[in-house]
């Protein structure tokens, strides 16, 4: 799999019938390795290893109804009180990060009221906290720490 612009990460892979797949910590089983699992997986473990979250509060890959449409969501984090924190939505690394896709987290974040937005291709990440009040989201450098 490709370089990603995150650390260097220790993973668990399996293979059974010519697939590769990679264990999820949060799901706590083995995952076909796509190139968007992949980003997705680095996503999980900064959320752990850098930013401290602890994995009871992140939930991974889960349906979600946007305007009665059965959506998935990549990754969540929650708050302790159980209202979402962080929304992630993960790209393949050859997914160019567009406009686009940040109306689609932005559609899904209509349903959920997250704080924050992280969206990655594994190359780029961008972080944006909501700004309600105002309808708007602003850019940030980065993520807040756990705390």
């Amino acid at each position: 799999m490709q370089k990603l612009n995150f650390q260097a990460y220790t993973f668990r892979f399996k293979n059974s019938e010519n697939k590769t797949a990679i264990f999820d910590e949060i799901r706590k089983k083995f995952i076909i390795l796509t190139p968007e699992e992949w980003v997705r997986q680095h996503v999980v473990r900064f959320l752990l290893e850098e930013k401290k979250y602890p994995k009871s509060l992140i939930n991974v890959e889960k349906v979600l109804l946007v305007n009665g449409l059965r959506k998935r969501y990549d990754v969540v984090v929650f708050n302790p009180d159980g209202s979402i924190h962080i929304l992630v939505e993960c790209k393949a690394p050859e997914v160019k990060i567009t406009q686009g896709t940040f109306d689609q987290i932005a559609r899904y974040n209509m349903t959920m009221k997250s704080s924050f937005l992280m969206v990655s291709n594994g190359l780029n990440h961008y972080f944006c906290q909501m700004d309600y009040e105002n309808e708007k989201y602003q850019f940030q450098a980065e993520l807040p720490d756990y705390n």
